[in-house]
C-alpha cells in the first residue's frame, strides 16, 4: 500500500480530533567484513507506520511495520484507546498545518543505482589491500535510500527520499589500530584508494608511540573531531533549556557569545549536504544563523515552546560552518607546537549549565613542531567548553564533507584543555 492510500484510511477511520501520521521506508544494503571476510550481507526494505493521535489534549501513539488493512485497523484503535487513556498533556500543540516545503536533492541517482556486487567489490579491494599491508581490516559498507513521508489532519502534506553511502574501515596491524570513514549521500565523491591510502598512512604512522603527558596546547582539529565535539555543543542549543537556566546559553541571543571566527549554520543551499525539506514534527528546514561571526543568532526551539513564547519553531537540521581555507601546512606554522587530533569519542557531559564536555581522542594523536609532524602520541582526555574554545581559534581550513549533515573545516585552537593520559 502506497502513502496515499494508508493516508486515506486514516482519514477515513480515525475519529480522533487530531492526528499525525510519519511514514518511512527504508531499502537498505550492508555488506558485514571482520577479519579479512566478508561475513554477512544484509539487504531488504523496512516500512515504519507511526500515527499520534489526540481528542482535546489527551494523546496517544502506535507504530507497525505492515500496511494491510488489518495492521492499520490496529494501529488506529490502539493509538485511539491510548489517548483515552492518557492524562491531559499541558505542553499539547495540535498538528501542524499546510506548509510549504521546500524541493531539496536529497537522493543521489548514483547512490540509488548502487549494485550488491558494487559494493563487494568496494570491500574484496579493502581486504586485498590490507592484506598487501600485513595487517587484517573489518568494516561496514551500506547504501540506504529512505522515504520519509509526513501527513497531518490539519493539512500537512510531504514526503521527500533521500540517499546515503557509507563505507569505513578499521585496520589492525601488531598493537596498531585504526579507523577511516567515508559517509555521504553522494556516491560519485567517493575515491576508495584515497581512502585506502590514507588509512595505511595513518597506521604506518601510528606504528611507534611517544608518550605525551596532558596539557593545555594548541590542537588542529580534523573536521570529524570537530564534528563530534560540536553535535554535543549544538544539543544543549536549545531555547527551553536556555530561558529554563539548564544551559549557558540563557540570555545570550544577540551578543558575542562565541569567537568572532566562528560561524554555524543549517543550510539548504549546499548541495554535499543532506538537508531534510521538514522534521518529523512539521518544522520546516529554512535557512538559519545559529552563530554568526560569533553572535549567537538563534536557538532551536519546539513547537511547544514557540507558541508559548511568540517565537517561530526551529530546528538544527545540519551543520555548515564555513572556513578561512588555510592548508594544514599552513596551520602547522602558526604556532610553535601543537597537536593534531583526527577524531573524538566517549563525549559526556560535565557540566550542563557551563557548556563544559569530557571526551577522549582515538585513530591517531601526533605532535607537531616548526611547522612539521614529528611523532605519534598517546590517546589523551579533555574537558573542554567548545564555546569558549571557539574564542580561541586561530584559524581555519577548508570546509569538507564529516558526514551527511556536517560540512565544516580544521580548525587551530589555542589552549585546548587534555587533562589525562588514556590506554586505548
Amino acid at each position: 500500500m502506497n502513502s496515499e492510500k494508508i493516508v486515506q484510511y486514516i482519514q477515513k477511520h480515525c475519529i480522533a480530533d487530531d492526528w499525525t501520521l510519519n511514514i518511512t521506508k527504508d531499502d537498505s544494503h550492508e555488506t558485514r567484513f571482520a577479519q579479512n571476510v566478508i561475513t554477512q550481507h544484509i539487504a531488504g526494505a523496512m516500512k515504519e507506520i507511526s500515527l499520534s493521535v489526540s481528542f482535546g489534549s489527551k494523546s496517544g501513539s502506535c507504530t507497525v511495520n505492515q500496511d494491510d488493512e488489518e495492521s492499520l485497523a490496529y494501529l488506529v484503535k490502539t493509538a485511539e484507546e491510548i489517548a483515552k487513556l492518557a492524562p491531559e498533556d499541558p505542553e499539547f500543540v495540535p498538528s501542524v498545518g499546510k506548509m510549504d516545503i521546500p524541493e531539496i536533492a536529497n537522493c543521489d541517482p548514483q547512490t540509488k543505482a548502487l549494485e550488491p556486487k558494487q559494493l563487494v567489490d568496494i570491500v574484496q579491494t579493502s581486504i586485498n589491500k590490507a592484506k598487501t599491508f600485513g595487517a587484517t581490516v573489518s568494516g561496514l559498507t551500506e547504501k540506504h535510500i529512505e522515504t520519509n513521508a509526513l501527513f497531518t489532519k490539519n493539512g500537512f502534506a510531504g514526503e521527500y527520499e533521500k540517499s546515503d553511502f557509507g563505507h569505513s574501515m578499521t585496520l589492525k596491524k601488531e598493537e596498531v589500530e585504526t579507523k577511516v570513514a567515508y559517509e555521504a549521500k553522494n556516491f560519485a565523491d567517493f575515491n576508495l584508494q584515497i581512502l585506502l591510502e590514507k588509512l595505511l598512512n595513518q597506521a604506518s604512522s601510528l606504528a611507534v608511540k611517544r608518550t605525551f603527558e596532558p596539557q593545555k596546547i594548541a590542537v588542529l582539529l580534523r573536521p570529524l573531531a570537530l564534528q563530534e565535539l560540536f553535535w554535543f555543543m549544538g544539543w544543549m542549543m536549545d531555547r527551553r533549556y536556555a530561558d529554563e537556566g539548564i544551559t549557558p546559553f540563557t540570555n545570550q541571543i544577540g551578543n558575542p557569545f562565541f569567537g568572532e571566527k566562528f560561524s554555524w549554520f543549517s543550510t539548504c543551499k549546499q548541495p554535499t549536504l543532506l538537508a531534510p525539506p521538514f522534521a518529523h514534527d512539521g518544522i520546516i528546514a529554512e535557512e538559519i544563523p545559529w552563530v554568526e561571526k560569533g553572535i549567537l543568532k538563534n536557538l532551536a526551539t519546539s513547537r511547544y515552546w514557540a507558541k508559548k513564547i511568540g517565537s517561530k519553531p526551529c530546528d538544527i537540521y545540519n551543520m555548515f560552518i564555513p572556513g578561512e581555507g588555510y592548508s594544514e601546512e599552513e596551520m602547522l606554522q602558526m604556532v610553535p607546537r601543537g597537536l593534531i587530533v583526527n577524531s573524538f569519542w566517549y563525549i559526556r557531559t560535565v557540566d550542563t549549565k557551563a557548556g563544559e564536555f569530557t571526551g577522549t581522542t582515538r585513530d591517531g594523536v601526533w605532535y607537531f613542531e616548526d611547522g612539521k609532524i614529528q611523532y605519534a602520541v598517546n590517546n589523551l582526555r579533555f574537558n573542554e567548553i567548545p564555546h569558549n574554545a571557539t574564542g580561541r581559534i586561530i584559524a581555519t581550513g577548508i570546509s569538507e564533507l564529516a558526514n551527511p549533515i556536517s560540512l565544516l573545516p580544521p580548525m587551530l585552537i589555542d589552549n585546548f584543555n587534555f587533562v589525562d593520559k588514556t590506554s586505548f
